[in-house]
């Protein structure tokens, strides 16, 4: 991509390009990849709905992928609990994101996903559990609750980590930083999955020159929020602060439809 051109489709969307800047170093600072807060603020732009999920899911990729490297070297994974959850979510997010939806109903289906995860991780409590009190989810329990995230993630174009990170807590699953480890991970792949999923969806299209700068700017902002971890905001604080953005973003799409 020729200089000139980046100068350009930057002054054109500086806009975008600093939300999602902050969108990534806020996320990824609590382990998250940003994919609803992506959606959110491409909604409410010109840029056409068929180019919003793989957008929104190619950013969670590059900013989740530095949280996982990180939790692994940390030692965060238990791989017999967070496999099972992991593993019946990749084909539904794969279908969810191949299926083929029309252009409100995608925007009625996000609008009513983002106050649902706003409310969400409103009401969910950060320290539910420790290294003593946490359990195992049981077979059905991993197949309803990946498969469900999953697919609703690949149709709608998030990770499904705030879906997900808000029911562990709920259910005592594991301590916070595990469950936050265990989110990253199942963000990055149904965003995989279900971006796979898209590609594979005739109606596709992408703008790469506004999506190769997004994906540099996210993934300056996802090692800067990687470092400074929860320096900037308590998670608590953060959620909340975000539930609030999600939730008048949601309303202004279903009033807008």
């Amino acid at each position: 991509m020729e200089l000139s051109i980046v100068f350009k489709t930057i002054l054109e969307n500086w806009h975008i390009v600093l939300l999602f800047f902050s969108i990534a170093i806020l996320y990824s600072s609590v382990g998250f990849g940003g994919g609803s807060s992506y959606l959110a603020v491409l909604a409410l732009t010109s840029i056409a709905f068929t180019q919003i999920r793989a957008t929104a899911l190619l950013c969670n990729i590059i900013v989740v992928t530095g949280n996982v490297l990180i939790f692994k070297k940390q030692k965060q994974y238990n791989w017999t609990k967070v496999v099972p959850l992991v593993i019946f979510s990749i084909p539904l997010a794969f279908l969810g994101g191949y299926l083929r939806i029309e252009q409100t109903f995608f925007f009625v289906l996000l609008g009513f996903t983002l106050f649902f995860a706003s409310i969400t991780m409103w009401v969910s409590k950060i320290n539910v559990s420790t290294e003593g009190d946490s359990r195992e989810l049981k077979l059905p329990q991993n197949a309803l609750y990946g498969g469900s995230i999953g697919f609703i993630s690949g149709m709608v174009g998030i990770g499904g980590g705030i879906f997900l990170a808000p029911l562990l807590h709920l259910t005592n699953w594991e301590t916070p930083k595990k469950i936050a480890a265990a989110a990253s991970l199942f963000i990055l792949v149904n965003s995989i999955s279900g971006l796979i999923g898209q590609f594979t969806n005739p109606t596709l299209s992408i703008n790469w020159n506004l999506t190769s700068i997004l994906l540099i700017i996210v993934f300056i902002g996802g090692q800067i929020g990687n470092r400074l971890s929860n320096k900037l905001l308590t998670p608590i604080q953060l959620k909340k602060a975000t539930a609030i953005l999600i939730a008048l973003v949601s309303l202004r799409i279903l009033l807008n439809i």
